[in-house]
């Protein structure tokens, strides 16, 4: 395909299975990585000085909604892999 290296087909065998592992544990690492920002900048984060100047203009202001609104977003690849263990176990 044009804009991607050859080694990223999934001809190649072990290759692209290899290419594919990794891009599998990188999605499982952007949730944890959310939640320790969101974490470490509630505990000894500076006050966000962009946002200051409209502070009550919504709930969602500031880092630490960003953040866990982040790691929301991001948790799909663990939720599929909770799912998917769960029913292999049954």
């Amino acid at each position: 395909m044009i804009g991607q290296p050859e080694s990223a087909g999934a001809s190649d065998g072990c290759g692209g299975a290899a290419a594919l592992g990794v891009a599998d544990w990188l999605s499982l690492a952007a949730a944890p990585t959310f939640a320790i920002m969101a974490l470490l900048t509630l505990l000894g984060g500076a006050p966000d000085m962009m946002c200051s100047a409209a502070q009550d203009a919504s709930p969602l202001n500031g880092m630490v909604p960003m953040y866990l609104l982040m790691t929301a977003f991001h948790s799909a690849p663990w939720l599929k892999l909770v799912f998917s263990r769960q029913r292999g176990a049954r």
